[in-house]
């Protein structure tokens, strides 16, 4: 079985700090930060490493009052993070006192009987009020931060990886899972449907029909395959309401689940930023991945020639994603339909597969000597050997030195390389790179009794 990883969500009002929280917590600025209330206008998602857990964070938007339609979807993105989530993070303005609308907040979060933190943010502030102050909300874990300066952003961290279960081994049990994964009513139910043979799931023209994960187990040629349905997600920054519901949750969640997830996208709209988000997040989850032109038939006057002009348009859409396949298909007329199952099949298989470190070693060498990866003055990376460390998806490791030189083109090459080598198409391959040096430093202040240097160890992804 596929494993799926705890997921994380950030709720609390607008302008209390959710979104640099969530950067500090992910290294990154992947969220808008801005002073003026309400920036947040759809969940921002990122995966944290810290210690030897993994988990999802997911940055909703501030809760507001139903002034409109579309602010009732901002609440019903927080109340489905409640329900979805495996802890939920309650942010407030440490300099101002507890609020009707934070009383909501914390309520709605503890009825879900998850594990509650409460974020008293904004703690650096002379008016920052005591934590006494916030009692009243019911919610027992209490960390003052300062997402701005960075300060208590570990301790929560730390309260947050004890609720949730370190990376284990996941299990085994024989069963292919394929994730029907992408925007609203591009005829997901209408595949999912057609694949299972029955009518499993609601088929309408309405977009977000969808809303859980639905799911039916087929054998296809003496395999064991579970299809997983997801609701469609909603499109960036739209606001009609009604229509398209929130789901990132559950479809994260069905990405997390699948080994391999087919991408839908209609064909009389191709190629949307949400689709490439939606790629990316695949890629990064370490999922097998096909992209799926649905609807085709739909197209007046298809033939090859259309195909042929828009594979190139698609593919340069998905150009982080080269190793994907392509393939047009139609649930109305069958097109293409049991052909899925086969490219899921084959795509497993080389997921699986195993190297020679022998080989390996050797592509290595011919890589560095064809093109020696570039660096600093007297000090060039030296890779030294790879050795295959996990499947599913395909992990190798390089061991050298001055490693943290080598540049994410030269990394690119190596996975070109290895990927002329070995069939790993409908695949991400995963990369670490191993310092000898910081792994020596790193011994030797163990010896001494010193905190070893956490980034010895480099996972990247090409």
């Amino acid at each position: 079985m596929a494993s799926q990883l705890p997921t994380v969500a950030i709720i609390g009002q607008a302008n209390v700090g959710k979104s640099s929280l969530f950067n500090r917590m992910v290294r990154t600025q992947q969220a808008i930060v801005a002073r003026e209330a309400g920036t947040t206008r759809d969940s921002v998602l990122g995966k944290v490493e810290y210690r030897d857990h993994h988990f999802w964070l997911v940055d909703t938007a501030g809760l507001k009052s139903a002034e409109d339609e579309f602010e009732a979807t901002i609440q019903e993105q927080i109340i489905e993070a409640t329900e979805v989530a495996d802890v939920i993070l309650v942010v407030v303005d440490s300099t101002q006192y507890a609020s009707d609308s934070d009383r909501n907040i914390a309520k709605k979060a503890l009825r879900s009987k998850k594990p509650v933190i409460l974020i008293t943010n904004k703690a650096d502030l002379k008016e920052s009020l005591p934590d006494n102050e916030f009692k009243r909300l019911g919610i027992k874990s209490v960390i003052r931060t300062s997402a701005e300066h960075n300060s208590g952003v570990v301790d929560v961290l730390n309260e947050i990886v004890t609720n949730i279960p370190a990376q284990t081994e996941r299990p085994v049990d024989n069963v292919l899972r394929i994730a029907l994964i992408g925007r609203p009513n591009v005829g997901k139910s209408h595949l999912f449907n057609t694949l299972a043979g029955k009518q499993q799931a609601i088929v309408a023209n309405v977009a977000g029909t969808t809303r859980d994960i639905n799911r039916v187990r087929v054998r296809y040629q003496k395999r064991d395959i579970e299809l997983l349905d997801t609701a469609g997600i909603r499109k960036q920054g739209k606001q009609e309401v009604g229509i398209e519901k929130f789901s990132v949750l559950r479809t994260l969640q069905a990405i997390e689940q699948s080994d391999i997830c087919f991408l839908l996208m209609d064909v009389n709209e191709l190629n949307t930023q949400l689709d490439q988000r939606l790629a990316g997040i695949i890629d990064e989850a370490g999922k097998g991945l096909v992209i799926v032109v649905s609807k085709w038939d739909s197209v007046e006057g298809k033939d090859a020639f259309t195909r042929d002009a828009l594979a190139p348009k698609i593919a340069r859409t998905f150009k982080f994603t080269p190793w994907a396949p392509l393939i047009f298909t139609s649930s109305i007329t069958g097109q293409n339909v049991t052909q899925l199952f086969k490219l899921a099949i084959d795509i497993e298989s080389r997921r699986e597969q195993e190297t020679k470190t022998r080989v390996l070693n050797d592509l290595l060498q011919q890589a560095v000597q064809s093109h020696p990866p570039a660096g600093l003055k007297n000090t060039h990376p030296k890779l030294r050997y790879i050795v295959q460390t996990d499947t599913t998806p395909p992990w190798f490791v390089i061991h050298g030195s001055n490693l943290k030189f080598v540049h994410w083109s030269y990394k690119r090459y190596l996975e070109r390389a290895l990927r002329e080598k070995y069939d790993y198409s409908g695949t991400p391959i995963k990369f670490s790179f191993i310092d000898e040096k910081q792994v020596k430093n790193n011994k030797q202040r163990i010896a001494q009794g010193k905190e070893p240097v956490t980034k010895a160890t480099k996972k990247v992804n090409p």
